[in-house]
C-alpha cells in the first residue's frame, strides 16, 4: 500500500477536467461538473453574495478548503471569513459549505465530504439537488451534523445563519431542474 497523499501531490495530477480532492490523505477523483450543476452553483453563489456581509466572502472553484496538509476539498460554494482566505485557499473552516449533487457525486457529498466538513467544524452544510429540486440543510450541533431542514421546489428556506438569506429552489433554478 502506498503512502497517503498530501496537498503537494495535487500539483502533479493531470489537467484533465476532473476534480481532485483529498480527505485524510485519500485521493477522490470526480468527473467535471455538468451544465445543470454549474448553473445551480453559480446561481446559489450569486444569491448568497447579494446578502453576504462585507467581512465574509462567497467563493466557488478554484477556491479550496485546506485545513491540513492531507486534506483539500473544493466545495461548489463556500462562505468564508476574509481573514481565512490566502490566495485561492481557505485555511480554516468556512462558515457555510454548499455541495451540488448529481449522479456521480451523491455518495461522496453525503458521506465522505459531509464527515470531513463535520470534523473541520463547518457550522452550516447545505446539499443542493437540482434534479429534484431539493435542499438539505445540516447544522453542526455538539460536533455532529443534524438535519435542520429539507425543502423542495417552491417551498422557501429562510435562515439568519451565517447571515440572512431566503432560498426558493424553483426561483433559483428557473422553475425547472434542467
Amino acid at each position: 500500500m502506498g503512502r497517503p497523499f498530501t496537498v503537494d501531490d495535487l500539483e502533479f495530477m493531470p489537467d484533465d477536467g476532473n476534480v481532485y480532492e483529498l480527505i485524510d490523505g485519500v485521493l477522490f477523483v470526480s468527473p467535471p461538473p455538468g451544465r445543470r450543476h454549474q448553473r445551480a452553483l453559480v446561481r446559489l453563489g450569486e444569491l448568497l453574495d447579494d446578502t453576504c456581509p462585507d467581512e465574509l466572502a462567497v467563493l466557488w472553484p478554484p477556491y479550496v478548503v485546506r485545513p491540513s496538509l492531507d486534506t483539500e476539498l473544493r466545495p461548489d460554494v463556500q462562505v468564508a471569513w476574509d481573514a481565512d482566505i490566502h490566495g485561492e485557499v481557505v485555511l480554516d473552516a468556512p462558515e457555510l459549505v454548499v455541495e451540488v449533487i448529481d449522479a456521480s457525486s451523491t455518495i461522496n457529498d453525503l458521506n465522505n465530504k459531509k464527515a470531513a466538513y463535520e470534523r473541520m467544524g463547518v457550522p452550516h452544510y447545505w446539499v443542493l439537488d437540482p434534479a429534484r429540486p431539493a435542499l438539505l440543510v445540516y447544522e453542526l450541533v455538539d460536533d455532529a451534523y443534524e438535519l435542520a431542514a429539507e425543502v423542495c421546489a417552491e417551498e422557501p428556506y429562510e435562515t439568519e445563519e451565517p447571515f440572512p438569506v431566503r432560498v426558493v429552489l424553483t426561483e433559483l433554478l428557473g422553475g425547472h431542474p434542467s
